[in-house]
């Protein structure tokens, strides 16, 4: 019978000191993070970064050399039974029986799950109406885009009703259509109250989507917590975005004139109206709108300028010397 522990008083995925070489070649070094219940955590990190390695460990699939994974505070050492009953995997690339239907590929692993043809029937209309596949469920799975496969592999995923989902890329090789519309059953789902684990290289997406993120590298943690604080962490040079109603003559070098004012750049796909100014160490953003003013240039809005999670990804993965 499954544990009573409740999951929304112990982590979803908690990561200690996780420790694994293959061949000699150390894949991850003391690798710690918690994931919370119900949110969407993004992991990220270049490739060979450790990310699969880390996958398989928290899937019961790798035993490593070292550390401790638990799931909803139950060990994938020892009871990873109980562990696999609480997480659907999605890999980044997966197999499937492309001459069944969609309705039969379901069915089969709905029913390996251990359900019978009247829950089986009733689960496989509602994760078809999630994924909104409902109208393909009579389809070979071998007609499907690829965006089309991705819906049927996730809805595979969700037959025995998991509490934890891993996902490995799972908008790799989809059109932006695809990709948004994925975005949107994700979110869904974690109003829904799963949790989701999501491994994906589409760094602008995974800003938009997730609460948290842990990014590697090199088989190390480099940053885990929430997405605010990794956007304002270490943003030691502070940039504003100047809009202006009109641009006078020289505009440029007058502001680069002004003391605080270090840098004055265009932003790409800018009309010509828009400046980021960069501001030297320990200046005050208020001196240096006032000065502005004062210089008589028009205007329109001055904001500040927020780390992206692509600037951040690259701060934290390129420090030091790759090998």
């Amino acid at each position: 019978m499954p544990s009573k522990i409740d999951i929304n008083t112990v982590p979803a995925v908690a990561v200690s000191e996780l420790t694994h070489s293959f061949k000699g070649h150390q894949a991850l070094n003391q690798v710690s993070f918690a994931v919370m219940p119900q949110t969407l955590h993004g992991f990220v990190g270049p490739n060979g970064a450790g990310k699969t390695t880390t996958l398989k460990a928290i899937c019961t699939l790798l035993k490593p050399n070292w550390g401790e994974v638990q799931v909803f505070g139950h060990s994938v050492r020892a009871d990873p039974k109980e562990v696999r009953r609480r997480i659907g995997f999605m890999p980044d690339h997966f197999s499937m029986y492309r001459q069944m239907t969609v309705f039969e590929y379901l069915d089969f692993f709905a029913a390996a799950y251990g359900l019978d043809i009247s829950q089986r029937n009733q689960v496989i209309d509602d994760v078809l109406t999630l994924t909104d596949m409902d109208g393909r469920r009579n389809d070979l799975i071998s007609g499907l885009s690829r965006g089309m496969q991705q819906r049927v592999s996730l809805a595979r995923v969700l037959v025995h009703d998991p509490d934890l989902l891993l996902l490995d890329e799972p908008a790799s090789g989809l059109d932006p259509r695809a990709r948004i519309e994925l975005m949107e059953i994700l979110r869904e789902l974690r109003r829904m109250g799963k949790t989701i684990f999501i491994s994906s290289h589409i760094l602008s997406e995974l800003a938009e989507l997730c609460d948290s993120v842990t990014i590697i590298d090199r088989g190390q943690v480099r940053f885990s917590g929430p997405m605010e604080a990794l956007l304002d962490a270490d943003d030691e040079v502070p940039r504003y975005r100047l809009v202006l109603s009109q641009v006078p003559e020289d505009t440029v070098g007058r502001l680069e004139a002004i003391d605080g004012i270090e840098e004055v750049t265009e932003p790409e796909y800018s009309n010509g109206r828009e400046l980021d100014l960069t501001l030297a160490a320990g200046a005050d953003s208020n001196t240096v709108l006032a000065a502005v003013i004062g210089l008589g240039i028009p205007i329109e809005s001055y904001s500040q300028q927020r780390k992206q999670l692509n600037q951040a990804f690259m701060d934290l993965t390129t420090r030091g010397v790759r090998t």
